[in-house]
């Protein structure tokens, strides 16, 4: 009967460690709970740039890893990309904010244009996506006036790199800005 009980609570302590241990967070991995802050986090920011006179929120991509923001994508001012940060900044739970919003050009985009831009980020996502040294769903591609924009969070230095070399080979590519921040 001692025995049985020993056994029994070694089995309990393994189990609670072992639980424990696959809800903590690593350095590239967030836990259960620090995944549903990023989500609230991503949400009430989405909400601000929403309800926001001066910001377009579907211009703006955001990406949250352990409390860190990243403001994607192109704006069409100075101030919107002040406010957008501004706005970022004020919501719980926000360690820091990266600013990776690119003013867009004076001109507006010709509807051609705009065709060539969406090419050019479906056939880098594409390559992307080939490729095995990069995860290409945390990487978000926005291009504008032929310049892609790469930003999100990858694991390695190595999948930074790759995601703009990979980036830059694609034909039409003019120039590549990447905004990766590695995790």
């Amino acid at each position: 009967m001692i025995q049985s009980r020993r056994i029994r609570t070694a089995l309990i302590v393994a189990v609670a460690l072992f639980a424990t241990a696959a809800c903590a967070s690593t350095r590239t991995q967030t836990s259960m709970g620090e995944q549903i802050d990023d989500t609230v986090i991503t949400a009430k920011i989405k909400s601000e740039l929403i309800a926001d006179p001066l910001t377009k929120a579907h211009e703006i991509d955001v990406e949250v890893f352990k409390g860190r923001v990243q403001l994607n994508g192109f704006v069409r001012s100075n101030e919107m990309r002040t406010q957008a940060i501004a706005l970022a900044r004020r919501v719980d739970g926000v360690v820091a904010v990266d600013n990776n919003l690119k003013l867009k050009a004076a001109a507006d985009h010709s509807a051609g244009e705009s065709i060539d831009d969406a090419l050019l980020t479906g056939s880098v996502k594409s390559a992307l996506a080939a490729d095995t040294r990069t995860n290409a769903l945390r990487v978000n591609v926005e291009t504008r006036d032929s310049v892609v924009l790469l930003a999100g969070f990858v694991n390695t230095a190595e999948a930074r790199t790759a995601a703009g070399e990979i980036a830059r080979g694609i034909k039409g590519v003019r120039r590549v800005d990447n905004q990766l921040a590695v995790k």
